[in-house]
């Protein structure tokens, strides 16, 4: 039996993202980068997860592209739901991770810094609306509480 598609329905893809929290000396890795608005937006590296990729391959790629470090992963932090105003949705794996290796490979172009910064830091870009989005927050937030599983969790 073939399937009907009822054209009535509205589909919409489900974008599947990845992002990490890296810590080191009490600061977090941020990336501010541009967002098609006046001012710049501060999120954690992370990115979409390309075709063929796991979300574990596509964190370390995303990280390397955006940051030029390399990272050991050292935890998942869980999925994370997001429906955004217009109506999309993401599914963004959360990760944790510890610097290991700056190289000096170039970092995106449309990340136009990376920054070192305290919780109190992140907290008052929150507060003006500088955040990419709620999620940044909340990763450093389940980091810190350490509410994380183990990598075995994923099976890519």
């Amino acid at each position: 039996m073939i399937p009907v598609r009822d054209s009535s329905i509205q589909h919409s893809a489900i974008r599947t993202t990845a992002a990490c929290v890296i810590q080191r000396n009490g600061r977090f890795l941020m990336v501010e980068e541009m967002q098609g608005v006046a001012a710049t937006v501060f999120n954690q590296p992370a990115g979409h997860v390309e075709p063929g990729e796991g979300p574990i391959t596509a964190i370390l790629r995303e990280v390397q592209e955006e940051t030029a470090w390399q990272v050991t992963l050292t935890g998942y932090l869980g999925l994370y739901v997001f429906h955004t105003a217009n109506g999309l949705t993401f599914h963004s794996h959360g990760f944790i991770a510890t610097p290991e290796t700056r190289l000096t490979t170039p970092i995106d172009s449309d990340i136009t810094a990376i920054h070192w910064l305290t919780l109190d830091e992140i907290k008052a870009l929150d507060a003006v609306q500088r955040l990419r989005s709620p999620l940044v927050l909340k990763r450093i937030e389940d980091a810190i509480n350490g509410r994380h599983f183990p990598l075995l969790v994923i099976q890519e």
